[in-house]
């Protein structure tokens, strides 16, 4: 074989190979019905649920325990330790009428030491997620995900989880464009 030839035979390995990568990184969400299903202490993932309901139009529900957690930060954070080292699931204000309808949660949560808070544990446990595809999206002061995608695919092993947004506390002025990043990325089509 010439070295012309051989060139060749790489670059067009290259192009083979640069074409899978593209094909990997399709969106994996499934064409159906998207859910924003969310909770928020501090109201920073609230407003992030919003500007995401407000660029996709998907339903959007606010994962809310009975008894809300204190309002003072000290004191939440105290149960929220509390409830996370006893495996805590509170009951929940409000239900989904019809989960089934929905092939794609994106499931938006603070990051509480490290992990989700249980009323998201709560939330999973409550309906069969399995075949869906659960986007997680996460308020943090640093933390990023933590280990909450792990505990997510341990609470809904029949679902896939898919790459998530992080965002610092509320965001910031370029959160809308990460959104509408992250929806191109996962395949979530704006409105």
């Amino acid at each position: 074989m010439t070295m012309n030839a051989k060139k060749i035979l790489l670059l067009a390995s290259l192009v083979l190979l640069a074409f899978s990568c593209v094909a990997c990184a399709a969106p994996a969400v499934p064409r159906g019905k998207v859910l924003i299903a969310y909770f928020s202490w501090s109201g920073n993932t609230r407003e992030i649920a919003k500007q995401i309901q407000e660029k996709t139009g998907a339903d959007i529900f606010e994962i809310a325990p009975v008894t809300p957690y204190s309002s003072d930060y000290s004191r939440c954070l105290d149960q929220a330790q509390k409830d996370r080292e006893r495996q805590a699931r509170p009951k929940l204000k409000n239900h989904v009428a019809n989960i089934k309808q929905y092939d794609t949660i994106l499931l938006g949560y603070p990051n509480w030491w490290a992990t989700i808070p249980m009323p998201v544990a709560s939330f999973l446990e409550e309906y069969d997620m399995s075949g869906k595809a659960i986007v997680p999206f996460c308020s943090h002061g640093g933390g990023r995900f933590g280990q909450s995608l792990s505990a997510i695919a341990k609470l809904c092993p029949k679902s896939k989880v898919l790459d998530g947004l992080s965002v610092n506390y509320a965001g910031g002025a370029g959160l809308p464009n990460e959104i509408s990043a992250w929806l191109k990325k996962i395949g979530v089509r704006e409105k």
